[in-house]
């Protein structure tokens, strides 16, 4: 027992050093599996030896993943808050990356609404079309100008309900006003929350990587992003071995 103990004492100093934390689920995870452990370690440890990013910056775009509406893993997102802050973050960074991420709700709207028009025009047997008024073509060219983009969707809603708009874009736009985390970081939040396993909206991932590479982000990067996303199975674990573990004991 002794014995054990000490390995996963170094096994977790080990952990420490190169990713900078270690949490109860590695623990058990090193004890059940060692052999898998090491392979997991590994693949989560990639983007920390990578040097693109520093490990701010990584532990912040694992904030947005553990903090999206899709995913939402407690465990990891108290780890990587405590992590990033550890790293250097303050309040006012993860705080803004949490504004950026709760956006995500709006892909509701995103999705529902081309279907939306889609059905209701083979159902009435008529176009839709879609008049702007003075004030909310201002509203519209408003959005394009800060956010760059425009999709159709956007047109019916604002035509359906303008207050409702206004109030979305003035919270989608919130984060944009400030310069607590740079333009290029903001992309890299989007692409990483519609990147994630859970969401995978291909219509925003496109329109953030546009937008990244206007703000100076680099091919390698973006395919560091992805990475990091992809280690978003490990939820798997950090939700599943607590519940194992306690089960186990109860036996």
């Amino acid at each position: 027992m002794e014995a054990n103990s000490n390995t996963n004492k170094t096994i977790s100093n080990a952990q420490l050093k190169e990713m900078g934390y270690w949490d109860s689920t590695m623990e058990y995870l090193s004890t059940i599996d060692s052999s898998f452990y090491t392979i997991y370690k590994d693949f989560l440890l990639t983007p920390y030896t990578n040097n693109i990013f520093d490990a701010k910056t990584i532990e912040l775009i694992h904030i947005a993943i553990n903090a999206s509406p899709t995913n939402l893993c407690q465990s990891k997102l108290e780890m990587h808050i405590k992590n990033a802050i550890i790293h250097g973050a303050t309040i006012e960074e993860i705080f803004e990356v949490l504004k950026l991420v709760s956006v995500l709700g709006m892909h509701t709207c995103a999705v529902g609404i081309p279907i939306l028009e889609d059905e209701y025009n083979a159902y009435s047997n008529h176009s839709m079309s879609v008049c702007l008024n003075e004030k909310q073509t201002e509203q519209k060219n408003q959005f394009i100008k800060k956010m760059g983009y425009w999709n159709r969707f956007r047109d019916i809603l604002l035509v359906n309900d303008g207050q409702f708009f206004e109030s979305y874009l003035k919270y989608l736009t919130n984060p944009w006003e400030k310069d607590i985390i740079s333009e290029k970081l903001k992309e890299f939040i989007y692409i990483a929350i519609d990147s994630s396993t859970t969401h995978l909206f291909e219509k925003g991932l496109r329109i953030h990587i546009r937008n990244a590479l206007k703000y100076g982000a680099t091919f390698e990067e973006i395919m560091e992003i992805f990475k990091i996303v992809s280690t978003q199975g490990s939820s798997t674990f950090h939700i599943s071995l607590p519940i194992l573990e306690e089960a186990i004991s109860e036996i």
